[in-house]
Protein backbone atom coordinates (compact mmCIF):
# COMPACT_ATOMS: atom_id res chain seq x y z
CA UNK A 1 0.00 0.00 0.00
CA UNK A 2 1.31 3.23 -0.84
CA UNK A 3 0.80 6.86 1.27
CA UNK A 4 1.48 9.61 -0.50
CA UNK A 5 1.54 13.39 0.15
CA UNK A 6 3.27 15.22 3.21
CA UNK A 7 0.09 15.66 5.33
CA UNK A 8 -0.19 11.65 5.39
CA UNK A 9 3.31 10.58 5.44
CA UNK A 10 3.90 12.52 8.64
CA UNK A 11 0.97 10.74 10.61
CA UNK A 12 2.15 7.30 9.28
CA UNK A 13 5.16 8.25 11.00
CA UNK A 14 3.66 9.56 13.61
CA UNK A 15 1.30 6.06 14.60
CA UNK A 16 4.43 4.35 14.59
CA UNK A 17 2.97 2.14 11.44
CA UNK A 18 5.78 0.07 10.15
CA UNK A 19 6.95 1.30 6.69
CA UNK A 20 8.70 -0.44 4.40
CA UNK A 21 10.54 2.08 2.49
CA UNK A 22 10.27 6.19 1.51
CA UNK A 23 10.58 7.14 -2.08
CA UNK A 24 11.30 11.22 -2.72
CA UNK A 25 11.88 13.52 -5.30
CA UNK A 26 15.42 14.42 -6.21
CA UNK A 27 15.56 18.00 -5.02
CA UNK A 28 13.69 17.49 -2.26
CA UNK A 29 11.66 21.16 -1.03
CA UNK A 30 12.72 22.41 2.32
CA UNK A 31 9.12 20.94 4.21
CA UNK A 32 10.23 17.47 3.51
CA UNK A 33 13.61 17.26 5.34
CA UNK A 34 11.37 16.86 8.07
CA UNK A 35 10.06 13.54 7.08
CA UNK A 36 13.59 12.65 5.30
CA UNK A 37 14.82 12.84 9.35
CA UNK A 38 11.62 11.06 10.86
CA UNK A 39 12.78 8.12 8.12
CA UNK A 40 16.37 7.91 9.33
CA UNK A 41 15.82 8.21 12.82
CA UNK A 42 13.38 5.09 12.28
CA UNK A 43 16.57 3.37 9.90
CA UNK A 44 13.77 3.65 6.78
CA UNK A 45 15.01 2.93 3.47
CA UNK A 46 14.86 5.96 1.71
CA UNK A 47 15.44 6.36 -1.99
CA UNK A 48 15.11 9.17 -4.40
CA UNK A 49 14.01 9.26 -7.53
CA UNK A 50 13.00 11.91 -10.44
CA UNK A 51 9.65 13.33 -10.81
CA UNK A 52 8.76 11.44 -13.47
CA UNK A 53 9.50 7.91 -11.57
CA UNK A 54 7.03 9.52 -8.59
CA UNK A 55 4.42 10.32 -11.21
CA UNK A 56 4.65 7.25 -12.69
CA UNK A 57 4.18 5.26 -8.89
CA UNK A 58 1.42 7.58 -7.56
CA UNK A 59 -2.12 6.22 -7.49
CA UNK A 60 -3.73 9.80 -6.60
CA UNK A 61 -1.74 11.69 -8.94
CA UNK A 62 -0.66 14.04 -6.19
CA UNK A 63 2.16 12.93 -4.37
CA UNK A 64 4.06 15.91 -3.59
CA UNK A 65 6.92 14.60 -3.76
CA UNK A 66 6.78 11.87 -1.39
CA UNK A 67 5.47 8.13 -1.08
CA UNK A 68 5.62 5.84 1.89
CA UNK A 69 5.41 1.79 1.37
CA UNK A 70 3.71 0.09 3.96
CA UNK A 71 2.48 -3.44 3.84
CA UNK A 72 -1.61 -3.25 3.97
CA UNK A 73 -3.83 -1.56 6.72
CA UNK A 74 -3.97 -2.54 10.16
CA UNK A 75 -8.11 -2.82 11.04
CA UNK A 76 -9.06 -2.63 14.84
CA UNK A 77 -11.31 -5.22 16.26
CA UNK A 78 -14.70 -3.71 17.91
CA UNK A 79 -12.87 -4.45 21.37
CA UNK A 80 -10.23 -1.84 20.55
CA UNK A 81 -12.84 0.70 19.81
CA UNK A 82 -14.85 0.00 23.01
CA UNK A 83 -11.11 -0.12 24.88
CA UNK A 84 -10.39 3.24 23.44
CA UNK A 85 -13.19 4.91 24.78
CA UNK A 86 -12.75 3.06 28.27
CA UNK A 87 -9.22 4.31 28.49
CA UNK A 88 -10.22 8.14 27.66
CA UNK A 89 -12.83 7.43 30.51
CA UNK A 90 -15.95 8.55 27.77
CA UNK A 91 -19.14 7.15 26.79
CA UNK A 92 -18.21 5.13 23.39
CA UNK A 93 -18.75 7.24 20.51
CA UNK A 94 -18.58 5.42 16.89
CA UNK A 95 -19.59 6.09 13.59
CA UNK A 96 -20.94 2.73 11.55
CA UNK A 97 -20.23 3.73 7.25
CA UNK A 98 -23.44 1.42 5.93
CA UNK A 99 -22.01 0.95 2.36
CA UNK A 100 -19.93 4.22 1.68
CA UNK A 101 -18.46 3.33 -1.68
CA UNK A 102 -16.79 6.45 -2.41
CA UNK A 103 -13.18 7.26 -1.45
CA UNK A 104 -13.31 10.89 -1.30
CA UNK A 105 -16.47 10.75 1.00
CA UNK A 106 -14.66 7.63 3.36
CA UNK A 107 -11.79 9.70 3.67
CA UNK A 108 -13.52 12.71 4.47
CA UNK A 109 -15.40 10.70 7.28
CA UNK A 110 -12.39 9.56 8.33
CA UNK A 111 -10.94 12.87 8.73
CA UNK A 112 -13.82 14.60 10.69
CA UNK A 113 -13.73 11.40 12.93
CA UNK A 114 -10.21 11.76 14.27
CA UNK A 115 -10.88 15.88 14.76
CA UNK A 116 -13.88 15.16 16.38
CA UNK A 117 -12.95 12.03 19.10
CA UNK A 118 -14.38 9.72 18.01
CA UNK A 119 -13.32 6.26 19.31
CA UNK A 120 -13.75 4.16 16.10
CA UNK A 121 -15.03 3.47 12.66
CA UNK A 122 -16.90 0.48 10.90
CA UNK A 123 -16.58 -0.39 7.27
CA UNK A 124 -18.40 -3.53 5.97
CA UNK A 125 -16.55 -5.79 3.77
CA UNK A 126 -18.28 -6.54 0.86
CA UNK A 127 -20.40 -3.45 -0.72
CA UNK A 128 -17.93 -0.72 0.09
CA UNK A 129 -14.73 0.95 -0.08
CA UNK A 130 -12.22 0.07 2.02
CA UNK A 131 -9.31 1.79 3.30
CA UNK A 132 -7.09 2.08 0.05
CA UNK A 133 -4.35 4.56 -1.06
CA UNK A 134 -6.91 7.45 -2.01
CA UNK A 135 -8.90 6.91 1.40
CA UNK A 136 -5.61 7.23 3.08
CA UNK A 137 -4.65 10.66 1.02
CA UNK A 138 -8.07 12.35 1.67
CA UNK A 139 -7.96 11.75 5.19
CA UNK A 140 -4.72 13.63 5.59
CA UNK A 141 -3.18 10.16 6.93
CA UNK A 142 -5.73 11.03 9.76
CA UNK A 143 -6.80 6.64 9.62
CA UNK A 144 -3.67 6.27 11.06
CA UNK A 145 -5.07 7.96 14.33
CA UNK A 146 -8.54 6.75 14.60
CA UNK A 147 -9.06 2.89 15.33
CA UNK A 148 -10.78 1.92 12.25
CA UNK A 149 -12.74 -1.84 12.21
CA UNK A 150 -13.45 -3.88 8.94
CA UNK A 151 -16.80 -6.41 10.00
CA UNK A 152 -18.26 -9.50 7.84
CA UNK A 153 -22.04 -7.59 8.46
CA UNK A 154 -22.62 -4.57 9.58
CA UNK A 155 -26.16 -5.74 11.01
CA UNK A 156 -24.50 -8.34 13.24
CA UNK A 157 -22.20 -4.97 14.43
CA UNK A 158 -25.02 -3.42 15.40
CA UNK A 159 -26.69 -6.37 17.34
CA UNK A 160 -23.44 -6.46 19.17
CA UNK A 161 -23.23 -3.37 20.17
CA UNK A 162 -26.86 -2.95 21.48
CA UNK A 163 -26.12 -5.96 23.97
CA UNK A 164 -23.24 -3.73 25.32
CA UNK A 165 -26.07 -0.95 25.91
CA UNK A 166 -24.80 1.40 23.21
CA UNK A 167 -27.33 3.03 21.18
CA UNK A 168 -27.23 3.06 17.57
CA UNK A 169 -29.24 6.24 15.44
CA UNK A 170 -29.26 5.86 12.02
CA UNK A 171 -28.79 9.72 9.93
CA UNK A 172 -31.80 9.54 7.75
CA UNK A 173 -35.02 11.65 6.43
CA UNK A 174 -38.34 11.57 7.84
CA UNK A 175 -37.19 10.99 11.48
CA UNK A 176 -36.92 12.70 14.85
CA UNK A 177 -34.92 15.95 14.55
CA UNK A 178 -31.29 15.66 15.76
CA UNK A 179 -31.61 18.13 17.94
CA UNK A 180 -34.56 17.24 19.84
CA UNK A 181 -32.74 13.72 20.65
CA UNK A 182 -30.20 13.47 23.78
CA UNK A 183 -26.85 12.08 22.34
CA UNK A 184 -24.76 12.65 25.40
CA UNK A 185 -25.03 8.50 26.27
CA UNK A 186 -22.83 5.66 24.50
CA UNK A 187 -23.60 5.54 20.21
CA UNK A 188 -23.20 4.41 17.09
CA UNK A 189 -24.18 6.70 14.39
CA UNK A 190 -24.84 5.13 11.20
CA UNK A 191 -24.08 6.57 7.85
CA UNK A 192 -25.81 5.56 4.53
CA UNK A 193 -24.59 5.08 1.09
CA UNK A 194 -24.10 7.57 -1.44
CA UNK A 195 -26.89 6.12 -3.55
CA UNK A 196 -29.36 3.96 -0.99
CA UNK A 197 -29.16 5.65 2.18
CA UNK A 198 -29.54 3.17 4.79
CA UNK A 199 -30.66 0.26 4.17
CA UNK A 200 -34.19 -1.12 5.22
CA UNK A 201 -32.89 -4.07 7.80
CA UNK A 202 -30.09 -1.46 9.67
CA UNK A 203 -32.82 0.96 10.34
CA UNK A 204 -34.94 -1.46 11.50
CA UNK A 205 -32.24 -2.91 14.09
CA UNK A 206 -31.51 1.25 15.10
CA UNK A 207 -32.74 2.65 18.07
CA UNK A 208 -34.34 5.71 16.22
CA UNK A 209 -33.90 7.75 12.71
CA UNK A 210 -32.43 11.16 13.37
CA UNK A 211 -33.00 13.65 10.32
CA UNK A 212 -31.06 17.16 9.73
CA UNK A 213 -33.25 20.05 8.92
CA UNK A 214 -33.18 20.57 5.16
CA UNK A 215 -35.22 23.74 4.32
CA UNK A 216 -34.07 23.70 0.52
CA UNK A 217 -35.19 21.68 -2.57
CA UNK A 218 -32.36 19.21 -2.92
CA UNK A 219 -33.83 16.74 -0.07
CA UNK A 220 -30.09 15.35 0.57
CA UNK A 221 -26.69 16.05 1.78
CA UNK A 222 -23.57 14.24 0.62
CA UNK A 223 -22.78 11.73 2.80
CA UNK A 224 -19.59 12.68 4.40
CA UNK A 225 -21.30 15.75 5.17
CA UNK A 226 -24.27 14.51 6.56
CA UNK A 227 -22.03 12.52 8.61
CA UNK A 228 -19.73 15.50 9.98
CA UNK A 229 -22.40 17.73 11.01
CA UNK A 230 -24.08 14.42 12.72
CA UNK A 231 -20.70 14.08 14.55
CA UNK A 232 -20.30 17.22 15.22
CA UNK A 233 -23.79 17.50 17.19
CA UNK A 234 -22.68 14.61 19.32
CA UNK A 235 -19.86 16.76 20.19
CA UNK A 236 -21.62 19.77 21.40
CA UNK A 237 -24.00 18.05 23.25
CA UNK A 238 -21.41 16.04 25.09
CA UNK A 239 -19.31 19.73 25.50
CA UNK A 240 -22.35 21.08 26.77
CA UNK A 241 -23.76 18.47 29.37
Amino acid sequence: MKVEGKNAVVELFRSNTQIDKLLVQNNAKNDLYSIIGMAQKKHVKISFAPKEALDRESEVKNHQGIIAYVNGFSYASLDDILNEAKQRNQEPFILLCDGIADPHNLGSLIRTCECAGVHGIVIPKNRACQVNDTVIKVSTGACFNVKIACVTNLNDCIRWLKERDIWVYSLEANGSSIYDVNLTSGLALVVGSEGFGVSQLTKKLSDEILSLPMHGKVNSLNASVAGALGIYEVVRQRETK
